[in-house]
């Protein structure tokens, strides 16, 4: 509403300036005359206007009309050029078919047209082309009026934003058109869907390389509203939609897949899904160490896509952006991009919490699996805090599932306490491993608090003969966190050792389990 109300009020600007123009030019045109009139009388001024030598004028001006739009085709031209490489070649095709500019470059031609035709019938015979001079004249300063506003729609129209809209309503326009038709119609309606949807991404590529990241993450918003545009009317599509014909399966993204995973996509009706997030995973690939607030976005994006697929009912298309979200953190960690781990984890946990809200608990339990996974494989190629902070947010999930009272709990609590299993073969990267089980402890002061003393002694349980050395600083280390914030600039902001004084106050007893820490550890 208030985008549709900026544009009025910059319609109405300009229909303001224009009229001022017009305004002035009268004013200074009749300011002159009747200084310079001996008889400059009203009557006198349209006797002048329209006397055989006032008509002998217009032989001229078709010059002066070709001269101005050559000059403007010239600039707009090589506006447009520019444009078009730094983004998209389809900045070119949307300009010259956008109404206002085929309306404006139109009407300089009919009225340099109309110019010529009547300035080669005036005066023959003894014609005096009172109409024809008359439209020529006005129809000639309205092309000079126009010149400004045209420029400035020619600058606005090729806003790096307004083309990204345009072409996100341009392929939106074509999903909704090829779902309600089938054959040729359908196939062409599918091409520019693809089309459309490849350009958006390409923006966002060509963002990337010129470090544009505004309108970089503009074009990945915009894939992102596409697709929940596209669900929001999915069940009306022609069955004749889903069905992968020439147009999808020669396309890069499909011409690879084995027949039985296009089948599988046929099958699910997930050609657009894929085709969407395809790009999210080149786009993702492309900006690892290098623009991560664009992975952040991707990862935003495609939870968010999840979260709608859930509230539809939709799982098939849920589990697609849970396969997206393991592909992006695969590459996180090829990439050892730490920092983008960090976040995208995040957002795959608030993704598991959302599940849990919705009742979907297999859903969560498979991410916490994933956590899982991805934790290990970050430790086992150096990237330790990957395994930690997986632990810090499976210890969230578990803290979710228990306050909602969800039949997950005991499923979820048992992959957090498996999370450093593997890493603890070795007993390699101490810092790491001693994270995990601050993340464990953190979870078993909550149950602690909540009268859930069964659920805080099986942590208990399971870490029951951890070296006592270990426990004694992790309890000193726990206890001295008073700070809620970190103490440096995050994306999440928490401390993750922080505890609450309520829940520190439990420390006491948790460790009390243990007997006496104070003893030495036996040489272990």
């Amino acid at each position: 509403m208030d985008g549709n109300r900026g544009k009025r009020t910059y319609s109405w600007g300009w229909l303001v300036a224009l009229v001022a123009i017009a305004s002035v030019s009268v004013a200074v045109y009749l300011t002159t005359y009747f200084i310079d009139a001996e008889d400059p009388g009203l009557g006198n001024l349209v006797r002048l206007l329209f006397s055989p030598e006032s008509q002998q004028a217009l032989g001229n001006m078709p010059e002066v009309i070709t001269a101005v739009l050559g000059v403007a085709i010239t600039v707009v031209a090589i506006i447009v050029e520019l444009a078009a490489n730094r983004y998209t070649p389809r900045i070119t095709e949307l300009f010259v078919t956008a109404p206002i500019n085929v309306a404006t470059l139109g009407f300089f031609v009919v009225t340099g047209l109309l110019c010529v035709w009547v300035s080669l019938t005036a005066g023959a015979d003894g014609l005096i082309a009172h109409t024809g001079t008359v439209v020529c004249v006005v129809a000639a300063t309205v092309c000079m009026i126009i010149l400004l506003p045209y420029f400035a729609f020619v600058f606005a129209f090729l806003d790096p934003h307004h083309i990204i809209d345009h072409m996100a309503a341009s392929a939106l326009g074509a999903i909704r058109r090829g779902g309600r038709v089938h054959g040729p119609r359908a196939r062409r309606a599918k091409q520019l869907a693809v089309r459309g949807i490849e350009q958006l991404a390409d923006v966002a590529l060509n963002a990337i390389e010129n470090k544009d990241k505004v309108i970089c993450m503009h074009a990945v918003d915009s894939l992102g509203r596409l697709m929940l545009s596209y669900a929001a009317g999915k069940s009306s599509c022609h069955e004749h939609w889903f069905s992968l014909d020439e147009s999808v399966r020669e396309n890069p993204d499909f011409i690879s897949m084995h027949e039985e995973v296009l089948a599988d996509i046929e099958t699910n009706r997930l050609w657009l899904e894929m085709k969407v997030l395809r790009q999210y995973q080149m786009l993702y690939g492309e900006t690892l160490n290098r623009m991560r607030d664009i992975n952040y976005l991707i990862a935003i994006d495609t939870r968010k896509v999840a979260e709608d697929a859930m509230s539809r009912g939709d799982d098939l298309v849920a589990a697609l952006a849970l396969k997206f979200f393991n592909t992006y953190l695969r590459a996180t960690i090829n990439g050892r991009d730490v920092r983008t781990a960090y976040n995208v984890l995040n957002q795959y946990r608030l993704l598991a919490e959302a599940a849990l809200r919705a009742g979907r608990e297999a859903v969560a339990l498979e991410i916490a699996r994933r956590f899982q996974y991805y934790g290990q494989l970050g430790f086992s190629t150096g990237l330790s805090f990957v395994l930690e902070t997986a632990a810090y947010d499976l210890c969230t999930l578990n803290e979710t599932a228990f306050a909602i009272r969800s039949p997950a709990c005991d499923a979820l609590l048992a992959v957090f306490l498996d999370v450093d299993k593997e890493a603890e073969e070795g007993h390699e990267l101490e810092a790491s491993l001693r994270g995990v089980r601050k993340a464990q402890i953190k979870l078993a002061t909550c149950y602690l608090i909540n009268d859930a003393e069964h659920l805080a002694r099986t942590i208990f349980e399971d870490m029951r003969d951890e070296v006592p050395s270990r426990l004694r600083s992790i309890r000193e280390e726990l206890g001295a966190i008073t700070s809620k914030e970190f103490w440096e600039i995050s994306d999440r902001g928490m401390n993750f050792d922080y505890l609450d004084p309520q829940r520190r106050a439990t420390l006491d007893t948790f460790f009390g389990w243990f007997g006496q820490l104070e003893v030495t550890d036996g040489g272990r």
